[in-house]
């Protein structure tokens, strides 16, 4: 249908008849010669119908944006003056022989160079909004990434190996996608929220290097990094322990992103225990680029007068940390105000603040409403701890240690954000040494902190339950930029081990049969030691093109109501399809359907 596609069209074509073909991008009229950029998926050239050519002129004049033409035409090279260096085609033209509209569009309901186009529209108009070059950009990158990631693992003896979209349903941390059965009356089936428990028994079946590029579903409230089906990059390894696995993944990485971008990734990765960074950073995805840190002052708080600071100091789930602004001074009462509110967003009750004007003037050299509660050796503790320095602002976070770490790191990387006083790197490193379980308040038990196949670090596994707040896993993050791109662990392998864990989480006998019957099962006929890590590709990808959301790097997103708003699903089925799964919606809910 076409002998060249628009974008590489160039001087060697010149005097040579050639057929394109792709859509109109744009059409101009001057004086009587029409231009018009004639766009496909490898770029943009400029072809011009002149009224010597009546029927391909006449044909040009009736184009419209977006129209899909097929042209053909003499190249030729562009008169001086009307080169386009931006544009790889920009020094030569296609003068029109014939001008054919294959089809028609519709006024846009939007152009396709507007940057400030509500989502909503775009999300409905998908279609349309794939055409814009940012898209179409961000989709390529996407491909890349995964055929590069393809082309490591392959490399490196994995096998790629599908496992079931329709399974059983499992607790795994977020409600599961259920999906009836015509065949089953009662009974469902779910869509994996992971493939953990399918990776875990091809390791007992000897393939001892898997992976998939997996569609996994969760039904979980959404944000920006978040949709009810993603897709993640799932590894498992068998006879591997967790240094092996990180440094394979690494040198994957390390790979991708000079192969994709250019970029030369810190070698090795720097490695943080969760209680480094949780001290430091209150978060175990933290950002290394913002050089903001918190500071553990809570000892210093003990004997206070000041109840904020010392009733959160002596509690056992208290904290009372710092967070150092180098030349924080400038502020002004209303930025610090704006913080105050900001934090309040995260559980804290207030900001308390000290300016320091001068270091060694001691007291006098300090400008707080809290500094008259604290003695001199505690605000020269402060000072000391905090390595503060002439013109420093120093915040204080005093509430429950989750409160705190909540409050101050945001506060941190909003600070960081409002200052410009993050790098303009790439920053990657690994967490490690996670608890392996965490006490929910609200059921009065313990849970999996990450899930529960993760192997503790213990040897003696009768202290899970004699000291379960202080066992910690072979659990390990990546983290980039801020962003937790890849998390996974050692996983259990031993029967005994396992039953351990269960006890601890409240899971009996019975409870793990029916959940985890066929696994548990699989463990028993010679199961090695093994491993793996799962990654976020869709957050990954985001992060390399410089999107602001996940749904900028995906084809055919989700609102953050769950719904795709160009094919308006969900969508009210008939009474005949509920009828075959035995199914029948409760009075109110089949009205609000049917409205």
């Amino acid at each position: 249908m076409r002998s060249h596609e628009c974008g590489i069209v160039d001087k060697a074509l010149i005097d040579q008849v050639i057929t394109v073909c792709g859509w109109a991008h744009r059409r101009r009229d001057h004086g009587g010669v029409i231009f018009i950029d004639l766009r496909d998926r490898t770029g943009l050239v400029q072809v011009v119908a002149d009224p010597d050519e009546k029927e391909a002129f006449d044909a040009a004049d009736a184009v419209r944006s977006e129209y899909v033409l097929k042209v053909t035409g003499r190249v030729r090279e562009r008169p001086p003056g009307t080169v386009n260096p931006d544009l790889p085609t920009g020094e030569v033209e296609i003068y029109a022989q014939s001008v054919e509209t294959l089809n028609r569009a519709a006024p846009l309901p939007f152009q396709l160079d507007e940057d400030d186009v509500n989502e909503a529209v775009r999300l409905k108009y998908r279609y349309i909004d794939l055409r814009r070059d940012s898209m179409q950009q961000n989709l390529r990158l996407r491909h890349d990434v995964i055929t590069e990631l393809r082309a490591f693992l392959n490399k490196n003896d994995f096998v790629e190996i599908e496992t079931p979209v329709l399974t059983k349903s499992t607790p795994e941390g977020a409600r599961d996608y259920l999906v009836p059965s015509r065949t089953h009356a009662g009974q469902f089936f779910a869509l994996p929220q992971s493939p953990q428990l399918f990776k875990q028994i091809l390791m007992v079946s000897g393939f001892e290097r898997y992976y998939q590029i997996a569609r996994c579903f969760r039904d979980e409230d959404l944000r920006a990094d978040r949709q009810p089906e993603f897709t993640q990059l799932d590894i498992e390894t068998s006879f591997m322990d967790e240094s092996g696995i990180m440094s394979v993944m690494e040198t994957m990485m390390h790979t991708v992103f000079k192969n994709i971008l250019n970029i030369e990734l810190a070698n090795p990765f720097p490695r943080l225990s969760y209680a480094e960074a949780m001290a430091h950073f209150g978060t175990d995805r933290p950002d290394l680029r913002n050089p903001l840190r918190l500071t553990d002052v809570t000892d210093l708080m003990h004997e206070v007068e000041f109840k904020v600071f010392s009733a959160p100091a002596n509690a056992a789930d208290g904290r009372v940390a710092a967070v150092r602004v180098p030349n924080g001074g400038a502020l002004t009462r209303q930025q610090i105000d704006q913080y105050t509110e900001y934090v309040k967003r995260y559980g804290a009750k207030g900001l308390a603040y000290i300016k320091v004007n001068e270091v060694g003037k001691g007291r006098e050299g300090l400008q707080s409403p809290i500094i008259k509660f604290l003695p001199d050796e505690v605000l020269d503790g402060l000072m000391q701890r905090t390595e503060a320095a002439q013109n420093d602002l120093i915040f204080f976070g005093a509430d429950k240690a989750s409160v705190v770490n909540d409050s101050l790191s945001a506060l941190r990387d909003e600070i960081g954000r409002d200052l410009d006083i993050i790098a303009d790197k790439w920053s990657p490193l690994w967490v490690l040494d996670f608890p392996l379980f965490d006490f929910d308040d609200d059921t009065k038990r313990w849970v999996s902190l990450h899930h529960p196949f993760t192997s503790p670090k213990v040897s003696d596994v009768d202290k899970l339950r004699a000291e379960p707040g202080q066992a910690l896993s072979r659990a390990y993050d990546m983290v980039i930029n801020g962003t937790e791109v890849g998390g996974g662990s050692i996983r259990i392998h031993q029967q005994e081990v396992q039953k351990r864990v269960f006890e601890v989480l409240g899971i009996d006998q019975q409870e793990a049969r029916e959940k985890f019957g066929f696994l548990l099962d699989s463990l028993e006929y010679g199961a090695p030691p093994h491993g793996g890590i799962a990654f976020g590709i869709d957050r990954i990808v985001a992060m390399m093109a410089g999107a602001d959301s996940i749904r900028d790097v995906i084809a055919f997103p989700k609102t953050q109501k769950a719904s795709c708003l160009m094919t308006e699903a969900p969508s009210s089925v008939d009474d005949k399809q509920l009828r075959e799964l035995n199914i029948r919606l409760r009075k109110g809910v089949k009205e609000a359907n049917h409205e």
